[in-house]
Order: structure tokens, then sequence, then C-alpha cells
């Protein structure tokens, strides 16, 4: 008797199904899985033994094989061990294997038959819901399961409890937090925490609502980081697509969170020495590196000419396309990785260069030099491009009223729904913020007069600027229209856009 199970394996963020069949024959007792598993498939061979020991079963003295089907799909994780466990049970006739034709399972067991977390259990429940299946999977990621949309979700703590629930002897109920609710996030950071720095939280604000990339240039000690943090405080929830999208994401990472839904658009800082891999993702599983973790958030790349010079230059393409590639000898797996790229840098290795206080002694050879690390290409990539100057002390005691996170986080939200309205309008289903919608579509909604075109005209040929940086000066232009609500893109708001892009990165 041959039996069926099904199951997922992972290419990318995409599930792809998994047939696991079990046989039971005469001859000499050996256990064999086939269909290209990796070690740690290999090794459920001891954890089912033990497991069927656990629960008062013996295990076949026969010829028992297990085929992963389709068999040329590399099978990786330990999420196959329950499908393997059932498909072995149904051809002892232990389980009725037919109960289960409509359901995928997936869960690690643990010698004492006990279910633990599996990565990418949401992906697997979301497939599950598009095909009309039911899901077997651990009680740890009932939460996550849920938030797919699946109704029929079995969340179970051990393989026995699987068994007596198709049995009929006692069954499996669903969770009381079958209506799962968004909870209220609050920072414990806040925008008006720092002092000065007006112009930078203006192209901060700009950069929220169009989703633009920032690059922030000023001596040590003049809030670059602390703004990038709370950068992060005004920025809207996600919508309900961004965030099944970014909880699949960190549960292929295996991060997902205790909610089993990540809404904040996430924030992820690496430091400088990271390496190439987990940037941008890799590794002998193919995981998804800080760059799709940070999908529909923020990016944030302190010291950025710190970086070596290959994770600066692999940014390239993620940067316009909004997914990156993992190319490997038989599979290409892309990942999304639409992100709000900030960085920060000093202007010099020393960092005091344009520094009215303080002199760089090496001047202009240090800042010429600490600029070259960055290539003009990834500098062409930054919408707006900020220079902080020192805070004064007397800065630090001033008592006038600074706007808070949340203030600032409802205007965003304002012009970010005009600009998904606007998108949705003309048919557009990705991509919907100014920062990221097509060139195309840009050219459309940013009709100038012809004062600002000549006017535009003439700084852009002055500045020789790139057809990108032209189409880069003109997105902040549109997001700065869209915040004064005007629908034409005027002239102040190309002037207001050319003074972010045409600032001098070296400071003179």
């Amino acid at each position: 008797m041959i039996t069926k199970i099904r199951t997922v394996a992972f290419v990318g963020m995409k599930p792809i199904e998994i047939i696991v069949e079990a046989q039971i024959s005469p001859g000499i007792s050996s256990f064999s899985i086939v269909g290209l598993p990796d070690k740690a498939v290999g090794e459920a061979k001891e954890r089912i033994r033990s497991t069927f020991f656990q629960i008062g079963l013996s295990f076949p003295s026969k010829r028992v094989v297990v085929n992963m089907a389709p068999a040329d799909i590399p099978k990786s994780g330990s999420h196959y061990d329950l499908p393997i466990a059932l498909s072995i049970l149904g051809a002892m006739d232990v389980i009725d294997a037919n109960m289960l034709d409509n359901t995928i399972s997936i869960g690690e067991l643990g010698l004492d038959g006990n279910l633990s977390y599996v990565f990418g259990t949401i992906c697997a429940a979301m497939l599950a819901n598009e095909n009309g299946f039911s899901i077997i999977c651990p009680k740890q990621c009932e939460k996550e399961a849920l938030w797919s949309g699946n109704n029929s979700i079995i969340a179970a703590k051990s393989i026995l409890s699987i068994i007596n629930h198709l049995k009929g002897i006692s069954q499996i109920t669903a969770s009381e937090d079958n209506l799962l609710k968004r909870k209220d996030f609050e920072y414990d950071i806040d925008i008006c925490e720092v002092y000065g720095q007006n112009v930078a939280k203006r192209a901060l604000e700009i950069a929220a609502c169009g989703g633009h990339n920032v690059l922030m240039i000023g001596s040590p000690g003049s809030g670059k980081s602390m703004l990038a943090e709370r950068a992060k405080t005004i920025l809207p929830e996600l919508s309900p697509e961004e965030s099944l999208e970014t909880t699949c994401i960190y549960s292929m990472a295996g991060m997902a969170p205790e909610n089993g839904l990540v809404y904040i658009p996430p924030f992820r800082a690496p430091h400088s020495s990271s390496s190439l891999i987990s940037i941008v993702g890799g590794g002998a599983d193919a995981k998804p590196g800080e760059l799709s973790l940070s999908h529909n958030g923020i990016l944030f790349l302190d010291e950025f000419p710190e970086f070596p010079r290959s994770i600066i230059e692999s940014l390239r393409q993620p940067l316009e396309t909004n997914n990156i590639t993992i190319s490997r000898a038989k599979e290409h797996i892309t990942y999304p990785a639409n992100i709000q790229l900030i960085a920060a840098m000093n202007p010099c290795k020393c960092g005091f260069f344009g520094n009215a206080d303080k002199e760089c002694l090496k001047a202009p050879k240090c800042a010429l030099e600490y600029r070259n690390r960055i290539s003009g290409p990834i500098l062409d990539r930054f919408d707006i491009v900020v220079y902080m100057s020192n805070i004064k002390a007397s800065n630090l005691f001033e008592n006038e009223k600074r706007e808070r996170s949340k203030e600032i986080k409802d205007r965003i939200k304002i012009v970010r729904d005009t600009q998904i309205q606007r998108a949705n309008k003309n048919s557009i289903v990705k991509f919907k913020l100014n920062g990221k919608i097509q060139n195309n579509f840009l050219n459309s909604i940013t009709k100038l007069d012809s004062d600002s075109k000549a006017f535009f005209q003439k700084a852009v040929e002055h500045s020789n600027l790139s057809a990108r940086g032209c189409h880069k000066i003109l997105r902040v232009a549109r997001t700065i229209a869209d915040m004064e609500t005007s629908e034409n893109v005027l002239k102040h708001h190309v002037l207001e856009a050319l003074q972010y892009k045409l600032l001098d990165i070296k400071g003179t």
C-alpha cells in the first residue's frame, strides 16, 4: 500500500506543493528517504523512529521507502518531519490517509513527538487557502497561519494529538484568536527628541511621503543616526497586502513576530562589518538578507562609505527593480526588496571637513578620498541629499515646541493615500508611491508650465545631471506638490527638489 501526504517545498518565498509517498514492503529492515533530501530531511528518520517509540508504536521491521515528488526539486528543512511521519502512519493503517487528501502538513518533530516551530508557515497556509486545502501545523505557528485567511487550520502540539484528532478520539479545537486584530504600536522614541535640524526633518518627511532614498551628510554628533532611527516613527502602518508579503519574508527567515504578523514598517540597520550574503541574501538555504527584511520599510546604512564596496555596489539593481535575485546553478530565487534607503556619512574620514568649529587638517584630499568610496551611479540613486550642520549648545536649551512623530505620521498618511488613490485610478498595481512609480506614469502626472520647465532645464544643464537624476528631481517635486495638495507641479516645488539633489556632498 502506498499513501500520499501533501506538504510544501520553498523556492525563495514561493511554496511548491510536494507529495510525500510512503511504501512498506517485505524485505530487510530499512528506512530510505529519496527525492533530493538534504541532511536535515535525512535526519528525520531518527526523529520519527524516536517519536513512534514515545507514542507506543513499533516502527515497521520491513523495508520502508519514502519518496518526495517531484524528485528533481531539492528538499531542505525540518518541516518535512510531520508529513513523512503521517505518510508512514497511513501505510501502517494507524490513520486513514484519505482523510488528508486535501490537507497540507508541515512541522518538525521532537524526540518526544511534540511539534516545533517551522519557518514558512504563512506561505504554506496561503497556498493551502488558494487551493481550498486545510493545513496542519505546530501550535506555535497557529497565529502566523491565521493571518493567511485560511479558516481550516489544525494547529497541534504533538503528533499524538493529530492521530487522536483523525480517529475522532479528541478533536483539536480552533484558536479563540481566529479574529486577530492589530494592536496599536507605540515607539519609545520620538522625532521631537531631535533638536534643530529642521531642514533634515523636512527632507525626511518628504522622503517618507514619497518613499524616496535619502543620504544625510554631517559631522559626528550632528544627529544623523538619531534622526534616521526616528524616521521609522513617522511611517504609517502597512496595508493588509504589504503586511502579508512582509510577514512571508520574515517567516522564511524564521523571524516571524510573536503575534504572527508584521504590520509595522521594518527598520533594519546592519553594521558596516556585515557580509555581502547577510545584506543581499543567499547562503546554503538562500535565505532573505537585510534588503528583503527591509521590504516595505527602511534600510539604514550608517557610516555608508565604511561598507565594503561590493555591498554598496550590490544596491544598484535592487534600488531600481525593487527586488533582489539570487542566482544559483539550477535556479534563480527572487525576493522582494521595495525599500526606502537612508544612508548617513561624514563629510570626510575625520568627519570635520567644512566644519566651521573644527578644521579638517587634510582638506580637501581627505574629503575627496572618502567621497570616492561611493560611486557616481550609487549617488545618483539617492533622491534627496541633505547636509546637516552641527547643533549649537544653545539649541539644546531652547523651549520651542517641536512636532511629535504622530503629528507628522498623520500628515504623511494623507499624502500617501493621495498617491495610492491616483495610482489605483490609473490602474497601477504595484509601486504606487512617487519614489517608486514607473517613469512613464511619472511623466503623465508631472506636467510643468513653461516657466518651471525652462528653469528646470537650465538647472539640469548647468549641473550636468543624468536622466535618472532628472527623474529623481521630478519625483521629489511631485511629492512636495502632493504635500501641498497641488494638482500641478509648480516652480517652487521644483526649486526645493533641486535644492536636495544639487547639494555638493563634499560640502564645498
